[in-house]
């Protein structure tokens, strides 16, 4: 698995782990969606991605799988 998979699954994990929370706890867990959501835009534009870096460091591949 590279890296661009594993920020794809743990990003689209949090928002739904978020989004369960709002609705079976508090609405205030939608904020935690809205932080998820903005990091994946800016990533897009700026390239920059904290949980890619950690992920790196951690020795997980990079590239394309091909």
């Amino acid at each position: 698995m590279t890296i661009d998979r594993v920020v794809f699954a743990v990003a689209g994990s949090f928002i739904l782990i978020s989004l369960l929370l709002a609705h079976y706890h508090s609405e205030l867990w939608l904020w935690f969606t809205a932080f998820v959501g903005a990091n994946l835009l800016q990533s897009a534009f700026t390239g920059f991605c904290p949980l890619a870096i950690i992920l790196k460091k951690l020795g997980i591949k990079s590239g394309c799988a091909f």
